[in-house]
């Protein structure tokens, strides 16, 4: 029994400490997935609009400077910065309103990443710029 009682002290400590690291735990973002994702085929010069839901999956309020980006090799959009305030549990949606570069490639795609606090987030949203001009076959006949 003697020989038990080191081990038995041993676990409670354990137990005592993984409870105490827990404590204090600070708060996190996440974004709430959108329910549906995707390419966007945009010209260049076009206008977009981004939401993005956030849920502060933490213990305590928590304040984000939040941002989004497309990026990809050839161009990139970059949002204003914005700040977020959320109690714990807590959601809220936030818009940007954008324009494809004049100058974005036709046939390149860039992606839409969250940039919060020191942390990034790539979400499933793409931008394909497309040319605004369009070629349609309208009538044809074969003798």
């Amino acid at each position: 029994m003697r020989r038990l009682v080191p081990l038995w002290l041993l676990l409670a400590m354990l137990i005592v400490m993984s409870g105490l690291s827990n404590v204090g735990v600070g708060n996190e973002l996440t974004c709430v997935p959108p329910p549906t994702t995707g390419v966007v085929n945009k010209t260049p010069g076009a206008v977009f609009t981004v939401e993005i839901t956030f849920k502060n999956t933490g213990e305590t309020e928590g304040l984000w400077s939040v941002n989004v980006v497309f990026e990809c090799e050839s161009w990139t959009w970059k949002g204003t910065p914005q700040t977020l305030t959320l109690k714990p549990c807590s959601k809220k949606t936030l818009t940007w309103n954008g324009t494809v570069p004049t100058d974005a490639p036709i046939d390149t795609t860039a992606r839409l990443v969250v940039y919060h606090g020191d942390s990034f987030t790539t979400l499933n949203w793409w931008i394909h710029v497309i040319s605004a001009a369009e070629l349609t076959i309208t009538n044809s006949t074969v003798g």
